[in-house]
Formats: C-alpha cells, sequence, structure tokens
C-alpha cells in the first residue's frame, strides 16, 4: 500500500514521499527516531505517523501463514474487456489510428513532447470530446482538468466547444438528412459547465488532490476523463 493513501496531512506525505518512504513496506522497518531525523519532524509526530501506518496495514495481515491472493483474472475475459473498451476521440483521425481508436477509458495514457507541440491542446480537445453525446457515438460523460502549469486556456476551450457542436450538428444532419428534425442538444455552455478545473501548484497539492477525487468521482459519477 502506498504512503499516498494514508489518513495523513499532506505535508506529512510529501515529507514521506520526498524522503523515500514511498510504501507501507519501507516504514514497516523505520524506527520513531530514524522517522523523525529524516522527516525532520519531532520524534512524537513520528510515532503517530507509525501509528497510523500500523493500524492502516493491520487488517491486511492474515492469521494463518498462507497469502490469499485476490483479484485473479482468465485471460479470456481480459480480452473480451480489453475489446469492450470506449475510447475518446482526439479528433484526429490518424491520431486516432495510431491510438487503436483514440484514447482508451480505464487506462492511462501518457502524452509527452517538448514545449509547444500541443499537449495542453490536446488535453483540452479531450475534455470536450469526451462529452459528445452517445447519440453521436460518444460517451456523454464529464471531464476533471488538473492544471499543474497554469496553461489551462478557457477562452480556447470556449473556441473549441464551439466548434465541436458544429462538427456534431453537421455529423447529424448528415446521419438524419433532415435540417428540421436534428437539432444538436449539447451547447457550449453545457460543455464548459461539465469541465471541473482545478489548480494545483505544488505535489502535495497535487498528492492531496488526487487522494480525494475518488469521494469527488462518486458524487459525479459520469465525470469519464482526467487529464493532469
Amino acid at each position: 500500500m502506498e504512503v499516498t493513501r494514508l489518513p495523513l496531512s499532506a505535508t506529512q506525505r510529501g515529507k514521506l514521499i520526498s524522503t523515500g518512504y514511498t510504501s507501507l513496506s519501507s516504514l514497516s522497518s523505520a524506527t520513531s527516531s530514524d522517522l523523525a531525523r529524516d522527516l525532520n519532524i519531532t520524534e512524537r509526530e513520528a510515532c503517530e505517523i507509525l501509528k497510523v501506518a500500523t493500524s492502516t496495514s493491520s487488517p491486511d495481515k492474515l492469521d494463518g501463514s498462507h497469502a490469499v491472493v485476490n483479484g485473479a483474472k482468465n485471460a479470456w475475459d481480459m480480452l473480451h474487456e480489453e475489446s469492450s473498451l470506449m475510447c475518446i476521440t482526439t479528433s484526429c483521425a490518424d491520431l486516432d489510428s495510431i491510438l487503436g481508436g483514440g484514447i482508451n477509458c480505464k487506462q492511462v495514457t501518457e502524452i509527452g513532447g517538448v514545449p509547444g507541440i500541443g499537449k495542453t491542446q490536446l488535453g483540452i480537445q479531450l475534455a470536450i470530446n469526451v462529452q459528445i453525446p452517445p447519440y453521436c457515438g460518444g460517451l456523454g460523460g464529464k471531464a476533471i482538468y488538473i492544471d499543474t502549469e497554469g496553461s489551462f486556456m478557457v477562452e480556447r476551450a470556449s473556441q473549441m466547444a464551439e466548434a465541436c457542436v458544429e462538427d456534431l450538428s453537421e455529423y447529424s444532419r448528415f446521419l438524419h438528412k433532415n435540417l428540421q428534425a436534428c437539432q444538436v442538444e449539447i451547447k457550449c455552455k453545457d460543455i464548459l459547465e461539465n469541465i471541473y478545473y482545478f489548480r494545483v501548484c505544488t505535489y502535495t497539492e497535487q498528492i492531496d488532490l488526487i487522494n480525494h477525487l475518488h469521494n469527488f468521482i462518486l458524487e459525479h459519477k459520469d465525470v469519464s476523463s482526467t487529464k493532469l
């Protein structure tokens, strides 16, 4: 278990990670004196951290001498699960083809590159495209956008949302062949309202936010995309 999941303050978790205590196993052999010295905290605070770590790991310990391994899957189920995964289009046919249909859901996709190559642009586009309605081949979801650089441009997001609505209208007209009966329900305002934006400035803020994302997503069950 990672220390990021421990019920500690963001500052304490940040100190643990920065000094190499990234998991419960790395804390298991540490004494309160060692921890106090490494984290530059009082021994009393170190004892409290070790107490939390011990109480958290206790439920995972088994009375018997044999460990029980849970969560096994067979290859057929894995193949079926992968084939049924839905994708978020990038709005670029060639890139979608390279990615096997787009950005896969239930997976982590890392986009890298030099500054100015378009990473932020792609992130904003995905936050918009995840909202494409199911009747147009989309997921009809919402997005969380975690900005660690301050590069998110709401004006640009608005322009891209308007372009998306126009594209959907043209696609709907193509399908229905009827200009009067194919009004697209989603509006630019709806798209912007469904992008939940978080600005973090330090890694401790980032870790703290990620630890609380689970509860946020439980309250917003239609969130389908997270950009970091």
